[in-house]
């Protein structure tokens, strides 16, 4: 059974130069093949819940490998709400 979800996800980078990794990521996140949408505040992904999670643990797992300070802020909502 397929359980949708909707993730709504800020990046802050605690640095000077902090435009580059949240451009950066959200690349990641478009590339992945999950439905993305961007506005100036947060940016949402949307899939299966199984498959969704993993990925968003994988990727934030890679900045975290940064030596950078950085903060994510996620809201899990169950559901599929990019309509």
């Amino acid at each position: 059974m397929f359980m949708k979800v909707s993730v709504d996800i800020s990046l802050y980078p605690i640095k000077n130069e902090y435009r580059q990794p949240i451009l950066d990521f959200i690349q990641e996140l478009k590339n992945s093949g999950f439905t993305v949408i961007e506005n100036s505040l947060s940016t949402q992904i949307f899939g299966d819940y199984d498959k969704l999670m993993p990925f968003l643990n994988s990727k934030i797992k890679d900045v975290f490998f940064d030596d950078n300070l950085y903060v994510f802020v996620l809201k899990i909502v169950k559901g599929d709400r990019s309509k």
